[in-house]
């Protein structure tokens, strides 16, 4: 049985578009999946970037979740390209934090139109849950969705 190998950053770039208007699941970790999230001043300043973005005109945030070692981001992409977004986001983080953070590439998912969005964000929001973190989504601090006042 052969064991199939995870995608080097290189890889993840093949077959990757940009379309704006699109809605994108990505999922980026820190490099060597160091849990340096967990540092409260750490995560904000990733949170801060995903802001920093949305005010930029480049993304719409939906949801998000800054996990301790990863970050999962639903957003519609308004201007640019997925891969500036994206590079420019780990930039801002780690230029703000003051030090390399993340592993090269990036996993990205285009929502198709019959995927419903607030089960994409629910999941997003619930890995705190399903990794043990907390019992409840309201007990962790770092995430958001839209369609929460």
């Amino acid at each position: 049985m052969q064991h199939r190998q995870a995608p080097h950053g290189k890889d993840l770039r093949k077959g990757r578009w940009s379309q704006t208007g699109q809605v994108y699941h990505i999922t980026t970790a820190t490099r060597r999946r160091q849990p340096l999230f967990r540092d409260l001043t750490a995560a904000r300043e990733v949170i801060k970037s995903l802001r920093h973005a949305d005010a930029d005109g480049q993304s719409t945030t939906l949801a998000f979740v800054v996990m301790p070692d990863h970050l999962h981001w639903l957003f519609e992409l308004r201007q640019g390209t997925l891969a500036q977004i994206v590079g420019g986001v780990k930039s801002a983080s780690a230029h703000r934090i003051g030090h390399r953070l993340w592993q090269p590439g990036y996993h990205d998912h285009a929502l198709r139109r019959e995927e419903d969005l607030r089960t994409v964000a629910r999941y997003i929001v619930a890995n705190p849950i399903r990794a043990g973190i907390v019992k409840r989504v309201a007990d962790y601090p770092h995430w958001d969705a839209i369609w929460v006042p």
